[in-house]
């Protein structure tokens, strides 16, 4: 028996890397954001026909075409350590709950929920965000697992994020879950977990190891600060950090990534020196955009990062349409998902839960076929 094709439903949508890292196994059904800019992006890449434009205060689930899977990358201001900590309470991150209730309001829910934020939410409010999460998906018969994935796996980027897969709880998923913690299960989610029954310890295997650094992806001749303003840039280097620049070979190509930040009252360019980017981030989250310094035959140059390196370190494809707006590429890329984690969730978690739901419902209509006869 061949299974369908599973449908899929991606909320907070953003500019559409969730929709990129699970297209080629599903077929994107209903994606909504509130933001025109992102959105632009969003429609740009995977078309204007399932896209809904607007608050989810607004959105009535009894509207949303079914989905077998259903994404939700709701607001993380609240609980980034960049932001005010105001947790599922606030504003911008408690439009969890407004998800919750679209939810509820579906004709079918989903066999399958993620929920992706920062680490921040595991321990938010002393972990009880996390919990009060938790609850109210097992209240509605859902078997919760939270992972942590570092998108430096898979990408030359840090990007450390919490993703909580639910799966309706009469669906056999023991094939796919493990017996105890294992590499998806570092310490804040063990600590998160310390005190819930019936955790889920979801498996899936490592991926390969990665083969491209940030030196790789770098965009080598685009434009670079005017002396005077790169000589600002160096001069606040953190001095530990700069013993190491002046260390380099001459011969050396190399890039060195670093955010501007404010210590013992002065700002300080921190710089990274594992050929991997900073975490990207936007204006919003209460960050700065990220700086990166080259070195080529001896000579030195600063700039920002560029739209298309973002888009890249965000594993998006190299055609992926952007925005002509530097700040609304960058912060549509620094509020998103990295494509081949979410494509590394859907192929080994997502796609054999959804032919497991399709396998009992299958069985269940042979049932009652036969009690009917």
């Amino acid at each position: 028996m061949i299974s369908p094709v599973p449908t899929f439903v991606d909320f907070f949508a953003g500019s559409g890397l969730v929709t990129q890292g699970a297209k080629h196994a599903c077929v994107p059904v209903w994606s909504n954001d509130i933001c025109p800019k992102k959105a632009a992006i969003y429609q740009a890449n995977h078309g204007f026909d399932h896209f809904h434009l607007g608050s989810i205060e607004h959105v009535r689930g009894s509207e949303i075409p079914r989905g077998d899977i259903v994404w939700a990358s709701f607001p993380c201001q609240d609980l980034s350590l960049a932001g005010k900590m105001g947790g599922l309470a606030a504003s911008r991150s408690g439009l969890f709950w407004e998800w919750l209730r679209v939810l509820d309001e579906m004709r079918e829910r989903p066999a399958v929920i993620a929920l992706e934020n920062v680490v921040g939410l595991l321990s938010a409010n002393s972990g009880e965000d996390f919990r009060q999460l938790y609850q109210a998906l097992r209240e509605r018969s859902y078997k919760v697992g939270p992972m942590l994935l570092d998108a430096r796996e898979w990408v030359p980027q840090s990007r450390p994020r919490v993703f909580i897969v639910a799966v309706k709880e009469h669906l056999d998923t023991s094939t796919l879950e493990d017996t105890a913690p294992n590499w998806l299960h570092p310490e804040p989610v063990r600590k998160a977990i310390a005190r819930l029954d019936d955790i889920v310890f979801w498996y899936m295997p490592r991926p390969q190891k990665r083969s491209k650094s940030l030196s790789d992806l770098i965009e080598w001749d685009a434009p670079v600060f005017d002396k005077t303003r790169a000589d600002a840039l160096f001069a606040i280097v953190a001095p530990s950090h700069q013993e190491l620049l002046d260390k380099l070979p001459r011969s050396r190509r190399a890039v060195f990534p670093g955010y501007r930040r404010t210590r013992l009252g002065r700002q300080v360019l921190e710089l990274r020196f594992d050929d991997l980017s900073g975490c990207l981030r936007t204006a919003e989250g209460g960050s700065s955009r990220q700086f990166v310094l080259l070195h080529e035959k001896g000579r030195w140059s600063a700039r920002l990062i560029t739209p298309r390196e973002a888009a890249l370190l965000m594993g998006a494809p190299e055609n992926y349409k952007l925005s002509e707006s530097y700040n609304e590429s960058y912060n549509a890329m620094g509020d998103a998902v990295v494509v081949p984690v979410v494509k590394h969730l859907v192929d080994h978690l997502f796609i054999p839960i959804t032919q497991a739901a399709h396998a009992f419902g299958s069985s269940k209509k042979a049932t009652q076929v036969r009690l009917i006869a």
